[in-house]
């Protein structure tokens, strides 16, 4: 097993203090947003092989089969198929979509034979994998995730009394679901200026008030603050807000609306760039791919609690095969957790400091750093701490 030497990705929606906190460390007054653990060729851990610091994507490409266990070598090729990161957000993140699998590879394609360079601002598919993802609320977590019932988007629009709303609230009553959220969300992107600020003066007077409905106007209300004129507000008025308490989860699949809004988690993710952004952004958006991939149905929130396994492991249902997310929390049902796997496995501790020993030696984890155990080596965790894992059930057909 390896310590990981990992990444900070400093975006501008970041917490200043957040990951700091964790981490025991001084702030710098920089917002630092998420701490990448993994393989990502953006920007791969780092671990000592053979006394040098090496990238983690090279050291499995060098020996897939060792790293990675031959039942995840064959399902998703010399790659590692999740990337594990915490993500410390303290203004909204964009409004944005990802593609199943099929559609990806589709998109990877459609722009390879167009050569649109892979890195190209207006490029959606940069590789052809899809990107489901998970979050893990470790404070209160605030976000946007699928549409609401067709009633409350009708209900949400009317509370605003904006009469360039009416229209569309007449839409959402009257329509058959697929149809009218297709109808009123393909709208609100080529909505203009002027309905925009209007609902955004809406949105605040109504945040402010003491609705029924305050507490989601506070979120729509600070989606436009941070990005002030942004169309992206009117089809995020459109989804469900949700607010996870510490230890709950929630388990993004391919084609839902969604966006972070404030919040410290862990979330593991599939590895894909591939990102339709539907505003509160500053970066490409189109409209035509984005109703290509977006699921016109209401979406039910459904928050995640782990199941507690025999061995002590506490365990969040995942619904692809790429990753498989868990909390460790030794001396609460067992002194010693042990933790074997045919697949590779990444570590994190978030609380306190866990002791990971393997066949080589004892790591000690405190808050914030991270150990990469490869494929059929089983560890140990010991200690006073709380730790996150991340890894692939390999029990796939």
């Amino acid at each position: 097993m390896d310590r990981l030497i990992s990444t900070i990705r400093r975006y501008s929606w970041g917490s200043t203090t957040a990951l700091p906190e964790l981490t025991g460390v001084e702030p710098d007054g920089t917002p630092q947003a998420e701490l990448w653990m993994g393989a990502h060729p953006a920007a791969p851990s780092l671990v000592e092989r053979g006394g040098e610091l090496q990238p983690l994507d090279r050291v499995i490409e060098e020996a897939p089969a060792a790293e990675l266990g031959e039942p995840v070598l064959r399902r998703f090729g010399p790659r590692l198929p999740f990337l594990l990161k915490l993500l410390a957000a303290d203004a909204p993140l964009s409004l944005q979509v990802h593609p199943d699998l099929a559609e990806a590879a589709a998109g990877h394609a459609r722009e390879n034979a167009r050569g649109i360079p892979v890195d190209a601002p207006h490029r959606n598919y940069p590789d052809g994998n899809h990107k489901p993802e998970m979050i893990v609320a470790l404070s209160s977590f605030d976000g946007l995730c699928g549409f609401r019932e067709v009633r409350e988007c009708a209900d949400v629009l009317s509370a605003l009394r904006v009469d360039g709303l009416r229209h569309h609230v007449a839409a959402l009553r009257s329509a058959p679901e697929e149809l009218a959220l297709r109808q009123v969300f393909s709208a609100f992107l080529a909505e203009g200026p002027s309905l925009v600020e209007e609902v955004t003066r809406a949105v605040a007077r109504e945040a402010r008030g003491d609705g029924p409905l305050r507490a989601a106007f506070a979120v729509y209300d600070s989606l436009a603050r941070a990005h002030p004129g942004d169309p992206g507000l009117l089809p995020a008025l459109m989804l469900n807000h949700f607010r996870l308490a510490p230890g709950e989860g929630l388990c993004l699949g391919a084609g839902i609306p969604h966006a972070y809004v404030r919040g410290l988690g862990v979330e593991v993710m599939a590895g894909s760039d591939n990102v339709l952004r539907c505003g509160l952004t500053s970066k490409h958006v189109d409209p035509q791919e984005l109703l290509r991939v977006v699921r016109f149905s209401a979406y039910g929130l459904r928050v995640l609690r782990p199941t507690a396994t025999s061995g002590g492991e506490e365990v969040f249902a995942s619904f692809v095969d790429d990753f498989q997310l868990s909390v460790v929390r030794p001396g609460v049902r067992r002194e010693a957790v042990a933790l074997g796997s045919l697949a590779p496995q990444i570590l994190v501790c978030t609380a306190g400091t866990v002791s990971v020993t393997g066949p080589e030696g004892e790591l000690v984890l405190p808050a914030g750093s991270a150990v990469y155990v490869p494929a059929g080596e089983s560890v140990t965790v010991t200690g006073r701490g709380t730790a996150f894992r991340a890894t692939v059930d390999v029990s796939f057909p």
